[in-house]
């Protein structure tokens, strides 16, 4: 993301996780743990809605880890359908030395962290200071039910997980989603509107 981006190693349960870190200007109000797209079809921690939520974040003031999934970059492991993704989330989120965590995800990443939200409330653990979930994957993986304060951007013209989807997933929780005009699900040309709405969503 820039030239102060770290490389740190985490421990989990398939071997080593590769993070990337970014540290805000002055001491940290938390951290951010942000989840990436889906690692058969390309994601890692370099794409680009990761990279923008984790400059919202940092210009915030979060310390931002982006985490690669097991079997990319050189997180060891290999995909595990979902399972193993939320464990080596989990494996980060407990690294993490701070008071406040803020768990983010895009696509795939955003379903697997609405997952490790519902895993740490079932296990009585620490709970995360909130949930940003960006073109949320309602229709590829089963998405539980979130908090009610959690921030849900979708792009109008997301072909890849429909606004209908996310609506049918929504409504029975009567969870309010921000809605970008004209963005596809990778929000192309729309990344600036991403940064806006967690920035103006945050105090």
């Amino acid at each position: 993301m820039r030239a102060s981006t770290q490389r740190r190693f985490v421990e989990g349960p398939a071997g080593k996780i590769e993070c990337a870190v970014d540290e805000p200007d002055g001491s940290p109000r938390g951290a951010v743990l942000i989840a990436h797209p889906h690692p058969l079809y390309g994601g890692t921690l370099d794409n680009k809605v990761v990279q923008t939520l984790a400059r919202a974040f940092v210009e915030l003031g979060y310390e931002s880890w982006r985490p690669n999934f097991r079997g990319i970059g050189e997180s060891e492991g290999k995909y595990d359908e979902g399972r193993g993704e939320v464990d080596d989330l989990a494996a980060v989120f407990h690294a993490l030395k701070s008071s406040g965590i803020v768990l983010t995800g895009f696509s795939f990443g955003a379903a697997m962290q609405a997952r490790l939200a519902e895993k740490l409330k079932k296990e009585s653990q620490l709970k995360p200071e909130r949930l940003v979930l960006v073109g949320v994957a309602v229709v590829h993986f089963e998405t539980p039910a979130v908090p009610a304060d959690t921030l849900v951007i979708h792009g109008e013209r997301d072909e890849t997980v429909p606004l209908a989807a996310v609506l049918d997933w929504a409504r029975p929780q009567e969870l309010p989603i921000v809605l970008v005009p004209g963005a596809d699900h990778f929000f192309n040309h729309k990344l600036h509107s991403l940064r806006s709405i967690v920035g103006g969503s945050w105090r």
